[in-house]
């Protein structure tokens, strides 16, 4: 099976907003180590999170493109970083997005959404197109017709204007348990919601397989 890499943003890795989210989701996508949750948090809240590490997603997972290869994704993700200088954006809040927890942006930044649009701009010849069963798949949840646009051109429906910064901490979780999550990170969170967050990296996230557990290969500082 093909390796997919991602780019995402994630904290620094002995930050206390990284252990924190690390521990909740109950995986340190940096070192792989598997953590034991806080109590009442239940492993199904945080099944689908886990996989993908704490992160917040600028050019979501993709395999490589013919001719391409890790090293050169890399260098070229090193590159980028280097010419780019880090930021800083709104405090962070914790939102309900559809059915599922995350930190997100208390308010906009064109800063930000510059420099997603940007990393699925640079990093897109890396791209190899997703087979088609995958963009049915992403396609069944419902998309408006410029978000399948985008799917169609850039193998993600949610970019440019249909990009929203969030940093997931639960999966798809019925009333009930939403509430029940909602009531322990709410005070949980509160210590990283009162200060502007820094973009301070650009970090790469290896999947080996598909279904393989996503991990941190390169972290690439923001001048």
């Amino acid at each position: 099976m093909t390796a997919r890499y991602a780019l995402y943003f994630a904290p620094p890795p002995d930050s206390a907003l990284w252990k924190f989210a690390s521990r909740w989701l109950g995986r340190d996508a940096a070192t792989g180590e598997t953590l034991d949750p806080p109590d009442g948090v239940h492993p199904d809240w945080t099944a689908d999170p886990c996989r993908y590490g704490f992160h917040a997603t600028l050019k979501p997972p993709m395999a490589l493109a013919p001719g391409s290869s890790e090293s050169g994704l890399l260098s070229a993700v090193a590159d980028f970083a280097a010419s780019r200088r880090r930021f800083a954006i709104p405090p962070l809040k914790l939102a309900e997005l559809g059915r599922f927890l995350a930190l997100v942006p208390s308010a906009s930044s064109g800063n930000l959404d510059a420099f997603a649009a940007d990393c699925v701009r640079a990093f897109d010849p890396f791209r190899a197109p997703p087979p088609p069963s995958e963009l049915e798949k992403r396609r069944a949840h419902g998309l408006t017709p410029r978000q399948d646009d985008y799917l169609r051109r850039w193998g993600y429906a949610y970019v440019f204007e249909e990009f929203r910064f969030h940093m997931t901490l639960t999966g798809s979780l019925d009333d009930d348990a939403r509430a029940a999550a909602r009531t322990l990170l709410e005070p949980a969170v509160a210590p990283f919601t009162r200060d502007p967050l820094e973009i301070d990296a650009l970090s790469v996230f290896k999947q080996d397989t598909r279904g393989a557990l996503f991990r941190i290969i390169a972290r690439f500082g923001l001048p």
